[in-house]
Parts: C-alpha cells; structure tokens; sequence
C-alpha cells in the first residue's frame, strides 16, 4: 500500500464488540501478541466520521511494541500478514474506555492499518 486509505462511513449502530475487515490480504511474516510492528494507519471517529490521527499525515510509518497499544490494536493487529490493510472497528471498551479524561474516550473508533513490518 503506497497512498493513505480513505475510511467509508459506516451505516447503524457502533459495534459492542471489535470488528475485525481484512481489506487486502497480506502474503508477508505473520504479527503475533505482542509483536514489535511497523505501520501506517488513520483513525476515524465511527459517529461523525472525523480523522483524529493518521502516520500518513506524519509522512511515515510508526513501529511499536503491540503490548503497548490499546486492547483493539492488541487483539485486531495478531493474524495480520506483512502487506496486508485491515480495519478494525474498536468499542471504547476496547479503546479509551467508556468514561475518562482522554479525548477519544466513549468514542468507538475506526482504523485502517497497513501492516509494513513486524520485528
């Protein structure tokens, strides 16, 4: 994947459950919990459909260990194959929590990862 992904609005009600889309399948070595990877991502708030965070607009990619990410990322990321694009639709259960001080908690939240590398 060479260019950001656009996000399509999703239509109904937020999942309460992670929502696991494999957009392009990836032929690369596969993430496991807790692997190190690298990737690009955006993220969409669900209900209005708004960017708040994207690598591509950093211009590269992130590396991170997945035991530090949010539970979504920690169970939606394992599986992924180098190359592969997936969406993951992430409960605030699964995010920033139902209630709190972050800015996106009580948001479910929408990704696009691109997985470039893991090690």
């Amino acid at each position: 994947m060479t260019e950001k992904p656009e996000i399509d609005f999703i239509e109904g009600p937020a999942p309460s459950e992670l929502v696991i889309t494999d957009i392009v399948v990836g032929d690369g070595a596969e993430a496991t919990p807790g692997a190190q990877v690298l990737v690009h991502y955006v993220g969409v708030d669900f209900e209005n459909g708004e960017q708040f965070d994207a690598s591509w607009d950093r211009g590269e990619p992130i590396r991170f260990p997945l035991a530090g990410l949010i539970a979504g990322w920690q169970e939606g990321i394992p599986g992924m194959r180098e190359g592969g694009r997936r969406q993951l639709v992430i409960p605030p259960a699964l995010a920033y929590g139902e209630t709190g001080a972050h800015r996106l908690a009580g948001r479910t939240l929408v990704f696009v990862i691109d997985l470039i590398a893991v090690g």
